[in-house]
């Protein structure tokens, strides 16, 4: 059912820039605006239609699944006002990949992303900004609201506040939690992980079709992953290889490579 008599702000967010935190900390403080959150997404289309709010907002993080995700709500929705937040390129590979190690991802960072033979489990055009905005204007009939993670970074209450304004929200900064929630693993820590990822299949993945097992199992793997990060933290250096986990020549070419769409996003992007 067509809902055209409801503004409708779409955050596209990907992993790894500061959607959590909008998605929990900032997002049900907004007022002015119903918020769907994500665990409700499944049910976004039937909310919309037997609920009666003037705005909505929807947040849901979509990293390679980005287009079919998109042009599937655009078919329902097409006069929604996407919302996305781009992080530099060699910055968002390294965070993408660290969290993966840590999910259990066997992988080195090539087999992750390969820059030069575009096989690995990113592609080049999961990286291309310009792209994925070009993807929205054509789906949705209003133009995409550009944040960049680094102005998240550099003044969150300003970004938050030019969000909340943007959207035609309001919102109470001293209601919202700016302190970080936790800081990233260290090398050594990864490390470890991915040592042991070698040896055992801890990655996430569903092995059992009910929920009551499934639950079982994310406890039985986080039984694995959690303390063998918070050991490997206390654990000598010498024990673990001088081996970069993220090659930096790796981190530099990507970054070179993609030095012309950022500077293009960057012009795109809402001034902070």
């Amino acid at each position: 059912m067509k809902t055209p008599q409801k503004q409708i702000y779409f955050h596209v967010g990907t992993a790894k820039t500061g959607s959590t935190f909008l998605q929990n900390r900032v997002f049900p403080k907004l007022q002015k605006i119903h918020y769907i959150p994500t665990n409700r997404f499944k049910n976004v289309f039937s909310i919309l239609a037997k609920t009666s709010f003037d705005k909505y907002l929807i947040s849901r993080e979509f990293d390679r699944q980005m287009a079919y995700e998109v042009k599937k709500f655009a078919a329902q929705e097409p006069n929604t006002q996407p919302i996305i937040v781009f992080r530099q390129q060699h910055t968002y590979a390294a965070s993408q990949y660290r969290r993966v190690v840590k999910n259990g991802f066997q992988g080195d960072f090539k087999t992750f992303f390969d820059l030069e033979g575009n096989s690995g489990f990113f592609k080049r055009k999961d990286f291309d900004y310009c792209k994925i905005v070009k993807l929205l204007e054509d789906s949705f009939s209003q133009k995409p609201l550009v944040f960049l993670y680094e102005d998240l970074r550099a003044n969150p209450k300003a970004f938050v506040q030019k969000l909340a304004e943007l959207i035609h929200a309001e919102i109470n900064l001293d209601a919202i939690n700016f302190n970080p929630k936790h800081t990233s693993y260290n090398d050594q820590q990864l490390k470890a992980i991915y040592w042991l990822a070698q040896r055992i299949n801890i990655r996430k993945r569903r092995v059992f079709k009910s929920e009551i097992l499934h639950l079982f199992w994310r406890f039985f793997m986080s039984s694995i992953r959690y303390p063998t990060l918070f050991i490997a933290k206390y654990l000598p250096k010498s024990w673990f290889s001088k081996k970069d986990l993220i090659p930096k020549r790796e981190l530099e070419r990507i970054k070179e490579y993609y030095a012309e769409d950022w500077e293009a996003c960057k012009r795109l992007a809402v001034k902070i």
